[in-house]
Parts: structure tokens; C-alpha cells; sequence
């Protein structure tokens, strides 16, 4: 899975990497600790790409409040195509999310969380694919999104059994929908090279943690 990630790219270098239209109401960069239900960056396509501002937690049209089910952050991509809650959205409304890096955690034999960072082994951002959807009742309105997984690589498996599906700068086009149909067959590990990673202060654990040093190796 997916449960925390970093973010340090300014905007304005986000909007020109993707070629899209920044939105005016964007979050906060650097954020070295984004959580769940905290609004992300994400590009969107229609005529246009555009970089917006959505919540992370997707939100199923028939949830009656933002709590009204469990917190859906992730979209496993054996079963996206098949799950009511994602099945529309990742024929219809896919995302990219961009992101610097993302942690994930192991146990010690204490039972201890142990956080590690996991970054681009070339240190370029990473690009997660994602499905969104409007959510609005009673007043309330919020554009939601899931990041999509798959099973780990045998690199990053030594940490944990589930990775982002991470996709390449060629298959942008693709997800968005722009290029044409077969956006499933993206759903796919990460080369093992891809990635690398190293421990962190288990500072990250909070959600309250803030700064650089987050990501710092110890």
C-alpha cells in the first residue's frame, strides 16, 4: 500500500513537467510528511491537463459523509476494474499524483514501526497513477482520489508486499486517456532498479512531523 508520501516540487515546476494548467487553490510545498483526507497534487485530463488540488481518501458517490465508510487511499489494481467503488473511475476519470518520494514501515522484533524512505534511484519524481471522483451532499463537495498499487518488485519487497504503481513519463499520456485504450496494462511493478531506499527517523510516525529531516537517512 501507500499510506504516506512526500512532496517537494513547487507548483509551477509540477505544471511544467506535466505541461498542465495549474489550479490557483493548490497545496503547500515542501510537505515532507502528506497524509490521508489532506488535499494532494494531482493532474487531470480533459481537453486540457490541468494540475489540481484533491483530497486523499476517495469518496464513493453513495457515502453520505466523508466518514461514511472506510478510508479508501489506495486502489489494488488486480481488482480496480471490478470493485463498485473504483470501477467507473478507472475507466473514466484516471490521475496522475506526483509525488518525491513515499515511506512505508517494518516491525522489529519488538514490535516497533520502523519507517523507510523509498525515492527514484535517480532521484527524478515519482509519478503514482490514480483514479478520482467528485463526492458532494448536504453542502459538502470534494474532488477524491485513490493511488493505485500493485504487488511489490523483488527490490522492494523486502519491506513491504504492496508498491504504488509508478509510471514512466511515455505512459502519462496513456492513463490520462489521451493516448488511446490500454491503460490496464500499466498496472505493472516497477523495474527492479527503479527504485532504492533507506531507513528514517521514526519521527515520521506522527502525522504532526514536519521538515527535511523526515527523509534523512539514519
Amino acid at each position: 500500500m501507500c499510506g504516506r508520501f512526500a512532496v517537494t516540487l513547487p507548483p509551477d515546476a509540477m505544471a511544467q513537467l506535466f505541461k498542465a494548467v495549474p489550479s490557483n487553490d493548490l497545496p503547500e510545498v515542501p510537505n515532507y510528511n502528506v497524509c490521508p483526507t489532506t488535499q494532494i497534487h494531482a493532474v487531470m485530463a480533459d481537453e486540457t491537463r490541468r494540475l489540481v488540488s484533491m483530497r486523499w481518501g476517495f469518496l464513493p458517490h453513495w457515502y453520505k459523509t466523508p466518514n461514511g465508510g472506510p478510508l479508501l487511499i489506495n486502489a489494488r489494481a488486480e481488482t480496480i476494474a471490478e470493485k463498485p467503488a473504483f470501477k467507473a473511475a478507472c475507466r473514466e476519470r484516471r490521475c496522475l499524483i506526483p509525488c518525491t518520494g513515499f515511506y512505508e514501515w517494518t516491525k522489529d522484533s519488538e514490535d516497533n514501526r520502523l519507517p523507510w524512505y523509498i525515492h527514484a534511484t535517480d532521484d527524478a519524481p515519482l509519478v503514482f497513477a490514480g483514479a478520482w471522483q467528485d463526492w458532494e451532499r448536504d453542502g459538502q463537495a470534494f474532488r477524491t482520489c485513490a493511488i493505485v498499487t500493485c504487488a511489490a518488485n523483488d527490490t522492494l519487497s523486502e519491506i513491504h508486499h504492496r508498491m504504488p504503481v509508478i509510471l514512466s513519463p511515455d505512459t502519462w499520456g496513456k492513463w490520462l486517456g489521451e493516448d488511446g485504450p490500454g491503460a490496464a496494462t500499466l498496472m505493472t511493478a516497477a523495474p527492479e532498479d527503479a527504485l532504492r531506499f533507506h531507513r528514517v527517523d521514526p519521527a515520521v510516525n506522527s502525522n504532526r512531523a514536519k521538515g527535511p529531516d523526515l527523509i534523512a537517512p539514519i
